[in-house]
């Protein structure tokens, strides 16, 4: 979620949201309201709400995502997205929003606003050449501990039981829509697609993206699990790790800092595994993690900072390297992204 702000909202929007707040009893009738839209995301509507001595976020779940592909993905994932952020601030309270209000009915939740100057974007950061390898470990620590408290809970299973969801919003248009257009390697992405679909491990948010933490004072700070399934956590690892090889593009000198933020991440997360032999998450996740590279290139959401055809290119070749080669560690794809990036300087 980006923090942007635009002030145009609809009379519609207004109204709902004024209501909204009414029912849950966050503001009372004739009390002053300033709204605002925030912007970045491409599957739900984000507003700002400035209500007399505090502030809070409001978040829709839109029918069609924001994006040139035909996207679409049903709108019960808000309710998916809320039960995850409850579960996370029960377990995490430093490292999610406060959940606030939710109506069911009107598809509104509330929860606590953070202010950008306090909580910057990681990936803001990371675009920046603001590279720690210690936050990348703070994220994978918080990660490892959420699926850890939520691995072996049958009642968490049946409360996530959002594959469907997962499936709309992850595996069709990251690995299936890719599979189209990559026919050399489409029967290992759709094996991919349908291992992942088997699963059924632990909670997983589904889009762990730098664009989606926040780097607070007491630590990163998850957002927008839309995506929320209980199913294979190699995937958040492998989501997650995906994006730090990939800002290797866009900033060259950051490499090994990049490379070293990967490796730090990989460790602390596979510290906290102890649902299942760490070599097996691991292995999941490496075969996950090339395939998830193709799929920002050639899939339905493209990252937008990889537009040089050398570029895609690269991208391509690597992948396809470790998609009919699978690697059974994280780091031999690092160090095989690093050797490609070299060669092609």
């Amino acid at each position: 979620m980006n923090t942007s702000e635009i002030s145009s909202l609809s009379n519609a929007e207004q109204t709902a949201l004024v209501s909204f707040l009414i029912s849950q009893g966050l503001m009372v009738g004739g009390e002053a309201l300033s709204s605002s839209r925030l912007t970045g995301g491409v599957s739900s509507d984000i507003w700002k709400i400035e209500l007399p001595g505090r502030t809070l976020c409001v978040k829709r779940a839109l029918g069609r995502l924001k994006v040139a592909a035909d996207w679409e993905a049903p709108l019960t994932r808000n309710a998916y997205e809320w039960a995850w952020l409850q579960f996370a601030f029960e377990h995490a309270p430093d490292n999610v929003p406060r959940p606030i209000a939710r109506d069911a009915d009107a598809g509104l939740f509330a929860m606590s606003f953070l202010p950008p100057a306090t909580y910057p974007i990681w990936k803001t950061q990371l675009m920046e050449g603001i590279v720690q390898p210690s936050v990348a470990g703070d994220v994978g620590v918080v990660l490892g501990r959420l699926h850890a408290a939520s691995a072996a809970r049958p009642d968490l299973a049946a409360k996530f039981d959002s594959v469907e969801i997962f499936h709309a919003l992850r595996l069709e248009p990251y690995l299936v829509a890719t599979a189209t257009k990559n026919i050399n390697v489409a029967d290992a992405l759709l094996a991919l697609a349908q291992r992942t679909r088997n699963a059924s491990l632990a909670l997983v948010h589904g889009d762990v993206s730098p664009k989606n933490i926040l780097l607070g004072p007491k630590g990163p700070v998850f957002l927008d699990a839309e995506c929320a399934w209980y199913g294979d956590p190699a995937f958040d690892l492998a989501f997650c790790l995906n994006h730090l090889l990939l800002k290797c593009l866009v900033q060259p000198d950051a490499l090994d800092a990049l490379i070293e933020s990967f490796k730090t991440l990989t460790e602390r997360y596979l510290h906290q595994v102890c649902w299942e032999p760490v070599a097996e998450l691991e292995g999941r996740a490496a075969s996950l993690l090339p395939a998830l590279l193709l799929a920002r290139i050639d899939g339905k959401s493209p990252v937008e900072y990889i537009t040089r055809e050398e570029h895609k290119a690269l991208v391509r070749m690597t992948a396809y390297d470790f998609l009919q080669k699978p690697a059974s560690r994280l780091m031999d794809i690092a160090e095989g992204w690093r050797i490609a990036l070299t060669r092609s300087r």
